[in-house]
């Protein structure tokens, strides 16, 4: 019986070339939002809480996503810094899971990329008092038109509650669709951020 897979060995012995490399092939195949991924952090409770976030940075440091951080992700990568994240492009028969300790990002990086972001979207970072309950539409719609006027022909600074969490990686995981459920699946882990990668192969 003839089986299809993708893999025979790992690609480098470093994961994060690995990971460029999908990440372009899902740019390139033109995959709406090819860098959304689920941000998975936990309470002190315990208690798992995911959402889809868009990756913004990555490098040899690790991977940056951003948010309010007075937001439920915010509070609890502050409170309890480890977090996961997870990309899948069903297209690809691709998926990666990271998982790691959540950093804080200095001002002056999380300053650089506000800067980046479009007008509305940095009104939007100052309107939202994100995961607190809200009254009506209406109220949220009018604190933008105030800000509007507030910042009226002004550069927007980046709000204080405004930043980014860098998650340092201690495992990423490659797995890659196969025919008959006899996917490849390749794990990376690490004691340190500054030690050798291992690699093992897992059963899928």
């Amino acid at each position: 019986m003839s089986m299809h897979h993708e893999l025979d060995e790992p690609l480098y012995t470093d994961p994060l070339p690995w990971f460029q490399a999908w990440l372009k092939d899902a740019s390139m195949a033109s995959i709406p939002e090819y860098n959304a991924c689920c941000f998975a952090t936990v309470s002190q409770k315990g208690q798992p809480s995911a959402r889809m976030v868009l990756l913004k940075e990555h490098g040899e440091d690790g991977f940056v996503v951003y948010t309010n951080l007075e937001s439920r992700k915010g509070q609890q990568a502050l409170a309890h810094p480890l977090g996961a994240l997870t990309f899948h492009w069903r297209s690809l028969g691709r998926q990666i899971r990271i998982e790691g300790a959540l950093v804080q990002v200095e001002d002056a990086r999380a300053d650089a990329y506000f800067a980046t972001r479009s007008r509305g979207s940095q009104l939007g970072a100052w309107a939202s008092h994100q995961s607190r309950p809200l009254e009506s539409r209406a109220a949220l719609e009018a604190r933008a038109r105030a800000l509007e006027r507030r910042f009226e022909d002004l550069p927007i600074p980046r709000p204080a509650c405004w930043s980014g969490f860098l998650l340092v990686p201690e495992l990423i995981e490659f797995w890659s669709n196969g025919e008959h459920r006899l996917h490849d699946r390749f794990e990376f882990r690490r004691e340190t951020p500054e030690s050798a990668w291992s690699i093992q192969r897992l059963n899928p």
